[in-house]
C-alpha cells in the first residue's frame, strides 16, 4: 500500500473530476481519496465529486495492487497540472 497527501490549490471541477477517473480507471489497484473523514473511490466520478474538493484541500490518496508504484505519480501530476 502506497500513500501521499497532497494539497488541492484551486476549485477541482466536474472536468477535472472526469479527467481523474479516467486515469484511475487504467489501473488494476484499488485506489481510494482521503479528504478529513470522507472516501472515495477515485475510479468513480460521483465518488469524486462528493467530497467537495476546492482550493486549500489537502487530500490523500491511497494506492493497493499490483500496479501502485505507477498510480501516485500519474494521479499526482493530473492534479499538479491544474495550478
Amino acid at each position: 500500500m502506497i500513500e501521499r497527501a497532497i494539497k488541492i490549490d484551486s476549485a477541482f471541477e466536474v472536468s477535472s473530476a472526469a479527467h481523474l477517473v479516467q486515469a484511475a480507471s487504467r489501473f488494476k489497484s484499488h485506489i481510494h481519496l482521503i479528504m478529513e473523514e470522507k472516501t472515495a473511490n477515485a475510479k468513480s466520478i460521483m465518488g469524486l465529486i462528493s467530497l467537495e474538493l476546492s482550493g486549500g484541500s489537502i487530500i490523500k490518496i491511497v494506492v493497493e495492487g499490483e500496479d501502485e508504484q505507477h498510480v501516485i505519480p500519474e494521479l499526482e501530476s493530473i492534479l499538479l497540472s491544474r495550478r
